[in-house]
């Protein structure tokens, strides 16, 4: 059976396929996560994570916006955007421990993103936490 990381891994990458401007990718997700044996409760987490950033991307973004001391979201990387996204979406919207949406962040960032990724993720979402 998967796990929430590993659950949390696949719906980062249907958000950076969505980022990247696939948005049909909504009406595969089911089938997508049925291939990386994402199923039951677990798909039903992803599911609801996958469908409830992108439902709130707006605000989402404001999030990320308001901490990104240098450049703009369109500079950070897709990746990078893809996992505070996620992550911001459960710190604001799910009643989860934000410790571990924030170490689970910062992980699956040491795993899929740049160098630097790891300490520009933490600083973005213990502002988020921070302020909720």
């Amino acid at each position: 059976m998967a796990t929430r990381t590993q659950a949390r891994e696949s719906v980062v990458g249907l958000l950076y396929a969505y980022d990247l401007g696939n948005i049909e990718i909504v009406k595969f997700v089911d089938e997508l996560l049925e291939e990386k044996k994402i199923r039951n409760s677990q798909k039903e987490f992803a599911l609801n994570l996958f469908n409830g950033t992108i439902k709130n991307l707006d605000t989402i973004n404001k999030e990320i916006e308001k901490y990104i001391t240098q450049g703009t979201l369109e500079d950070v990387g897709s990746v990078e955007k893809s996992i505070l996204r996620l992550a911001i979406y459960e710190i604001l919207f799910e009643n989860l421990s934000k410790a571990i949406v924030i170490n689970e962040a910062i992980e699956l960032s040491k795993k899929l993103a740049s160098d630097g990724a790891p300490k520009f993720i933490n600083a973005i979402l213990d502002q988020v936490k921070k302020e909720k």
